[in-house]
């Protein structure tokens, strides 16, 4: 009877740590995720995607989210230069142009995979999920820099640039450009601090 008693007791004090050691790792879950990953910003200058991933590596955890999240600011982005070159088809009346539609195809492709390489992580977080490390990752990209490299290619390519140069959607991506570069240059300049007044000896 001791011993059933005893074997029982043993058991009871395994389940009660495990509960407890349960516990703990599903407060780490739940209680340690980012607002910022829940209510992704909103900024009609930057398009923002969070991502996160888990990996006993911790390294390989943020990574993961990163290019996680990098591939949906690319599929963002190609989703806003589609809807530009609607608007460039149908200003210009370039629809049926298959090759100048393929150029421009082109240039979207040239876009997203060389300018993605200036989208930031904003934030990170890591924390324990179970045995495993989870990484939450909120990577930022300034939709000027898109324009800007798509105005590059555009003028780069004499047949799109003679095509669409007189169209008002041309006209408002250039505004975007120079917004952006205006933006730069801010940006760049040192900020002076201001000097303290000296008091004057009576």
């Amino acid at each position: 009877m001791r011993y059933v008693v005893s074997v029982l007791s043993s058991l009871l004090v395994v389940i009660l740590i495990g509960c407890g050691g349960s516990k703990s790792m599903q407060s780490a879950n739940t209680g340690d995720i980012p607002d910022w990953f829940t209510n992704v910003p909103q900024d009609p200058n930057f398009l923002y995607a969070a991502n996160t991933q888990a990996s006993q590596d911790l390294q390989l955890a943020i990574d993961k989210a990163v290019t996680g999240a990098r591939s949906e600011i690319g599929r963002q982005l190609e989703v806003k230069l589609e809807g530009l070159q609607k608007k460039f088809s149908e200003e210009t009346g370039t629809g049926s142009d298959a090759q100048l539609l393929q150029m421009f195809t082109q240039a979207e492709k040239t876009v997203v995979s060389t300018t993605l390489n200036g989208s930031r992580v904003k934030y990170q977080k890591q924390v324990k999920d179970g045995e495993l490390w989870r990484s939450y990752v909120l990577v930022e990209y300034p939709i000027g820099a898109a324009n800007t490299a798509l105005m590059e290619q555009i003028k780069n390519n004499n047949q799109m640039y003679t095509r669409f140069r007189a169209s008002e959607s041309f006209k408002e991506l250039q505004d975007e450009v120079d917004k952006y570069d205006k933006y730069k240059q801010e940006q760049s300049q040192p900020q002076t601090q201001p000097q303290p007044q000296q008091q004057q000896q009576q």
